[in-house]
């Protein structure tokens, strides 16, 4: 007897999604707590070893929009308010649950080593928690 025995379409599709470590959220959330804080990290990321200052949410959201700033142009105004409309959305989709833990992780004065010469520099970051497949504290030498 199938498992599924009484529904006519089948099993229903189920997305999974890696589960971010829970230490390394945890940390994010205090460094939340305090906008000039941050620690130096170097993670495991797909495309390879990434290294910076972690940040919290909130440090990225408001140099990112310092950054925004800078754009010139007609939209600029608008773009410079990206960020604070981004977190707003996000807010209403949440609306009264309070308890979710972060799922993305932001980095100040990152830096890409992809192989074994390449690297990628960038002023800010922001990348999914859940690709994070190992951390430590500290950068490279």
């Amino acid at each position: 007897m199938s498992e599924f025995a009484g529904t006519s379409q089948g099993p229903a599709s189920v997305i999974t999604e890696p589960f971010p470590d829970l230490q390394l959220q945890l940390l994010i959330q205090l460094l939340d707590r305090e906008l000039r804080s941050s620690l130096p990290i170097t993670l495991n990321v797909p495309s390879g070893v990434l290294y910076g200052d972690i940040i919290g949410h909130e440090a990225w959201k408001a140099e990112w929009a310092r950054t925004l700033r800078q754009v010139e142009g007609e939209a600029a105004n608008l773009i410079a308010e990206f960020p604070e409309t981004v977190d707003q959305g996000i807010k209403e989709m949440r609306a009264g649950d309070d308890t979710q833990l972060p799922r993305w992780i932001h980095l100040r004065d990152a830096t890409l080593v992809v192989g074994s010469v390449n690297t990628v520099s960038m002023p800010l970051w922001r990348g999914r928690l859940a690709d994070v497949s190992g951390w430590g504290l500290g950068q490279p030498q």
